[in-house]
């Protein structure tokens, strides 16, 4: 599909089929990731790859959704600060660099017709200890990756006139 396609298709998916991510798909999202653009092209990231079957119980005091776990796979990203470009006014990059990555991750499994959902409002501390999250590793956001097993509903956004200026504020 073409991106603008691809762009209008993507939502947020909440709920899973239990069918197996192959591992060829897998690998594309994943790849699609890497190649996303970081600041300083340093890649201050981790991706955790986390299979949900017999762990949906430990995953759910990360997310507690039942859909969160209903995906075959969920994805954390992690930030590395230590690792990223630091910007002239001290501004590290490492969460603007993991939210890129997210979204071509996003997008290249909505182009393979797997389903994802951005989580941002997740428990950190049952995520560092169920993770293993070492001193200087940041999580930053969770997707479930898997086949869609509902509809998309209509985007609610706001007009593009609301949200872009030109020249000046």
């Amino acid at each position: 599909m073409d991106f603008s396609q691809l762009v209008r298709n993507r939502y947020s998916v909440r709920a899973y089929k239990p069918d197996p991510v192959g591992e060829d798909q897998l690998r594309q999202v994943l790849e699609a990731a890497r190649l996303a653009p970081t600041a300083n092209n340093q890649q201050p990231f981790q991706l955790i790859v986390i299979q949900t079957q017999g762990r949906e119980e430990e995953l759910q005091r990360i997310y507690n959704r039942d859909w969160f776990v209903g995906a075959p796979v969920v994805i954390c990203a992690c930030g590395i600060p230590g690792g990223a470009w630091i910007r002239e006014d001290k501004k590290n990059y490492a969460v603007v660099d993991v939210a890129i990555v997210m979204d071509h991750l996003i997008l290249a499994a909505t182009d393979l017709g797997l389903g994802t959902c951005w989580v941002g409002a997740f428990n950190e501390q049952a995520t560092r200890e169920i993770l293993g999250l070492p001193d200087g590793v940041e999580p930053i956001a969770f997707t479930p990756l898997g086949y869609p097993a509902d509809q998309p509903k209509p985007k609610a956004r706001k007009p593009l006139e609301e949200l872009v200026r030109y020249e000046r504020w």
